[in-house]
């Protein structure tokens, strides 16, 4: 059976489902393995006549499921342990990155209304509102994976779907040594910084591993510490922390709950009695409270930052404090080069590889820039990260 027939056949059968229920709430709260038990009842009586194959009509609940419980014609990407980024650019343009390499699927949704309805009844389903008036919303999946949505006329060529998902792999100090990410030199040394609580940032572009290189070195961190930690959407998997805070932005929903953000949480953290605070992404206005607290008490904290390198990072971090403050530029090097210690860049290859190509240590600051002193770097030649 074709996609077009399985897509003809969904209203029909759908409703079938419907007249078979005493409300449409009861769809919503039926289980998966109930809903499965009800929609193979209701392929068997109104396909009877066309005998298809048990594979066939197998495929055909699970399309219907998929549309009616997950994301349609993507929810198989979803389930595929290889696949780690979806990325829908309207109705005909569906791209995944699988094994580190991108590729362009032959998939598509009807049309752009189609698409549009799978999105928002995807959110709707996770107490998400996003419409024609809030055309932007960030969703979480229970298994940690990230959803990201943008529909007209923010997207005036079409919706747009990226789904950044969690493997549930986690990734030891030993496998990043042996893929190269990492020379096991440099790691040991970034291992003692944090163990001796000194602040380390970590910074490089979307998808370059920050957070995975992140997650191994808090395991350096003593278990007699009492860690909170910080995220927009939660995705931080520490390593040996027992006295483990761990809090979570907030966006509105349907029932127009009060935004919590990444600032409040800070805020909150500080009264919560942290040996360390660790904040997964900095990229707004809480890039204040967090200099703040580094410099008032709050040593080793380790963060994430979207930037091209480590001294990019020290201008990108400044201007988000003078965008939240009215204080000097100067003063604002200076708080900088107090609080930070070490600042490791990390990249994604062409082909998907990660790779620390630079570490530095924060030394200063003059009335123009952060002072930086190269501690390893790249050896082109050679393709490894060496001591200076």
């Amino acid at each position: 059976m074709s996609e077009r027939i399985r897509e003809n056949l969904l209203p029909d059968l759908r409703a079938a489902l419907l007249n078979r229920l005493q409300s449409s709430a009861e769809l919503e709260t039926m289980s998966d393995s109930v809903l499965r038990a009800q929609l193979a009842q209701v392929v068997t009586e109104h396909l009877l006549s066309r005998n298809l194959p048990l594979t066939e009509r197998q495929n055909l609940i699970n399309h219907l499921f998929h549309n009616m419980r997950g994301l349609g014609l993507l929810q198989p990407l979803l389930e595929d342990p290889a696949v780690t980024e979806i990325m829908v650019n309207g109705p005909d343009s569906v791209f995944i990155e699988k094994r580190g390499a991108m590729q362009r699927l032959p998939l598509r949704f009807r049309d752009t209304d189609h698409l549009i309805e799978v999105i928002t009844a995807f959110f709707a389903r996770a107490n998400r509102n996003i419409s024609y008036t809030r055309p932007i919303a960030d969703l979480r999946l229970p298994d940690g994976s990230r959803a990201h949505a943008v529909l007209p006329p923010v997207a005036p060529e079409g919706p747009i779907l990226t789904i950044r998902k969690f493997t549930g792999v986690r990734q030891t100090a030993a496998d990043i040594v042996a893929n190269r990410t990492i020379s096991a030199e440099a790691l040991s040394f970034l291992q003692s910084c944090v163990s001796e609580r000194r602040a380390v940032f970590i910074c490089g572009g979307t998808g370059s591993g920050k957070t995975t290189l992140l997650n191994i070195l808090s395991a350096a961190i003593s278990s007699a510490e009492r860690i909170v930690t910080i995220e927009e959407a939660l995705e931080l998997q520490l390593q040996g922390c027992d006295n483990l805070v761990r809090l979570e932005a907030r966006e509105t929903d349907v029932q127009r709950s009060e935004a919590i953000t990444t600032r409040d949480l800070l805020r909150a953290a500080l009264r919560m009695r942290p040996d360390r605070i660790i904040v997964g992404e900095v990229r707004g206005p809480e890039a204040l409270d967090m200099l703040t607290a580094m410099n008032t008490g709050h040593p080793g904290t380790l963060c994430t930052v979207h930037a091209n390198s480590c001294r990019d990072a020290t201008v990108r971090l400044a201007n988000l404090v003078l965008a939240a403050s009215r204080l000097p530029w100067e003063a604002i090097l200076r708080s900088l080069a107090s609080a930070l210690d070490i600042i490791v860049f990390i990249e994604r290859l062409s082909r998907g590889r990660r790779r620390v190509s630079e570490i530095v240590e924060v030394s200063g600051s003059d009335a123009q820039s952060v002072k930086c002193r190269t501690l390893y770097e790249m050896d082109t030649e050679n393709d490894e990260l060496v001591k200076v």
